[in-house]
């Protein structure tokens, strides 16, 4: 058996990386950027402040990065995921780099504590060791950790160019008249009436709006671009605003901050991003990420070609919310425990669920690279990926989850005593027999399966009824003589008979033929456990289709709470162990609750997918 140590570590099985990659569009853009020696000897430029150092006319060497940008302002869901896996297995299998880069552009929504489960999210699925090339310097290398808040200097010394060179202007409109004049898809919009003031005014005013003079939402800075063009998000975006708000990186230092849209082409440029990889709902915002980099290289205030931005069909999963509002809503209304609630979408509660990174990197990859966004992955194909990564290395183990007790009557009769303990043991793991034997003992009294008794069994039941004979896995074959009930009619007790000899892995052993097997835990040597049945938190694939209230379909079987018996080996069990629960399925040993003096296990998946069902 897997000692406590081993058995914490996460599970290693199939790798993704290790298989032969399918081929998709972003795979065939930088192969024909490679072979083009697109990013050779670029010269790269800028002064991203008390960021990573970017030292203008430095070749960069031809290679690609891309980056992996969440927002602080929540914790990571299966879709970020598949973004995650993709960024980062690019950049590996194209010997590029690929940064972590909080985007912490919003200070009323960003947290310390979401930034520590981003970082530990991330490294839990593999990416912990990384190393980059630092920007601006071939050869240096640093953790691939960015902050969006470290360039913050030279985003606002890009937003005085913009505003000098009439690139941009102050705007004193209300949200509600700025939004009034956007128009909608067929109707322009109409020009700000600060529109045209002259570029001197718009400065002082920005900086008045940098140095706090003036209140929250009194004015904005905006981009000067078109606004009766067809794109909505090319009509004069805001791209600074006033928010007096204690920022986790930068303190107090800033009362205004950058729009996101603004901030995310900038971090890229400075980062020597190549390949920008979005999801589809970005796709629009394309043009504005154009026209910045393009704004700012022509002020020679970066001093590269600009990164290119390409956009990807995002992870739909059924049965699954990522909105990070309506996660926000499960948490703070008490439907589910937290973030990191087993039933939660977020990675931190995939984790505790007992998924691991391997079958989520496995799921990822067979969802598709496309430019398809409509389409709809069952959760079922998340679970295959965990049946086909974990059942390879998951030790054995059997458990009772609904014990009923089975007294063997002719124990003394056959062994001369009912204290007498029969030694029985079973593999690991059938196919590694490296991983060594479990050990337990069979006596005069045993736990099994309350539904594996039957006094009037349905046709096809093979288990326990009066006269039928069954085998203890891994013991002897017992033959059922009935069973004992209470007052109310309830099953207290089932009783069998032994057949001597017929010990499993003894020369007697097929000497009596039987149709069912049954699981078991011994009466002297089990240890109880709680055990959570988990299930989908909701019923629905789709639980916020078409406008509907998500928390009407919240599925009231999600989980239930069962008091189990389970083998001794699993007394050793580390938290985040993973094992098969012979007949049940992939179970693992809960990362915070679990302990030697309170075992809990956590239900990953059946054996096989009986949603449908």
């Amino acid at each position: 058996m897997s000692s406590p140590k081993e058995s914490a570590k996460p599970a290693k099985a199939v790798n993704p990386a290790d298989a032969p990659k399918p081929s998709n569009f972003l795979r065939h853009i930088i192969e024909s950027d490679l072979e083009n020696g697109t990013y050779a000897g670029r010269q790269w430029g800028g002064s991203p402040g008390n960021g990573p150092h970017h030292a203008a006319g430095i070749p960069d060497p031809a290679k690609i990065r891309t980056r992996f940008p969440p927002e602080p302002n929540g914790y990571l869901h299966i879709g970020h995921a598949k973004s995650i896996w993709l960024n980062f297995s690019l950049a590996e299998q194209y010997a590029g780099v690929c940064h972590l880069r909080f985007d912490d552009t919003n200070p009323e929504k960003e947290e310390q504590e979401y930034v520590d489960s981003i970082r530990e999210t991330v490294a839990w699925l593999g990416y912990d060791t990384l190393l980059a090339d630092q920007p601006g310097a071939p050869g240096a290398e640093q953790p691939h950790e960015y902050f969006a808040s470290n360039y913050f200097d030279f985003m606002y010394q890009a937003a005085e160019y913009l505003t000098e060179a009439g690139h941009a202007y102050v705007d004193e409109q209300t949200p509600e008249q700025m939004r009034a004049t956007r128009g909608d898809f067929g109707t322009p919009g109409t020009n700000s009436p600060f529109r045209d003031r002259s570029p001197d005014e718009n400065l002082r005013l920005l900086r008045e709006m940098r140095d706090g003079k003036h209140p929250d939402g009194a004015m904005v800075l905006r981009a000067k671009i078109d606004m009766a063009s067809p794109n909505i998000n090319m009509r004069d975006p805001t791209i600074y605003r006033i928010r007096r708000a204690t920022h986790h990186n930068t303190g107090d230092k800033w009362c205004i901050y950058p729009m996101y849209t603004f901030a995310h082409p900038i971090e890229d440029a400075l980062e020597q991003i190549t390949h920008s990889i979005c999801t589809l709902e970005f796709e629009d915002q394309r043009p504005f990420y154009d026209w910045v980099l393009e704004r700012l290289c022509e002020g020679g205030l970066l001093n590269t070609p600009p990164p290119r931005q390409y956009e990807f069909g995002r992870l739909n999963v059924g049965h699954v919310i990522t909105s990070k509002r309506k996660l926000r809503q499960l948490v703070e209304e008490n439907r589910v425990s937290g973030w990191d609630d087993p039933r939660m979408p977020t990675l931190a509660g995939l984790r505790r669920r007992g998924y691991t990174p391997e079958a989520l990197k496995l799921f990822a990859e067979r969802s598709g690279v496309t430019k398809s966004g409509n389409a709809w992955t069952d959760y079922a194909a998340l679970d295959a990926a965990l049946r086909e990564t974990l059942d390879p290395v998951a030790a054995r183990a059997m458990a009772v989850l609904d014990p009923v007790k089975l007294v063997i009557e002719n124990w003394a009769e056959v062994f001369g005593s009912t204290e007498h303990l029969e030694a029985c043991e079973a593999p690991a793991h059938p196919h590694h027999p490296e991983m060594g034997q479990r050990k337990f003992t069979l006596g005069h009294e045993i736990w099994i399966e309350r539904t594996d008794y039957e006094e009037t069994p349905p046709k096809g039941f093979f288990r326990l009824f009066p006269g039928n004979k069954v085998r203890l896995k891994y013991g002897y074959v017992i033959e059922c003589s009935g069973a004992t009930k209470d007052a109310a009619g309830n099953i207290q007790n089932v009783l069998a008979r032994l057949i001597p000899d017929t010990k499993s892995g003894t020369s007697g052993a097929d000497s009596v033929k039987v149709k069912g097997v049954i699981t078991w835990v011994g009466a002297s040597d089990g240890r109880p456990a709680e055990v959570r049945l988990y299930d989908r938190l909701f019923t629905e694939e789709q639980p916020d289709a078409g406008g509907r209230d998500f928390l009407t379909v919240l599925n009231p079987s999600s989980l239930s709470v069962v008091n189990a018996i389970v083998e001794p080996s699993l007394a050793q069990a580390a938290p985040e162990g993973h094992y098969q629960f012979e007949r049940h399925g992939f179970f693992v040993a809960d990362r915070h609750d679990h302990g030697p003096d309170r075992l809990v296990f956590n239900r990953i998946t059946g054996l096989k997918d009986s949603w449908g069902k």
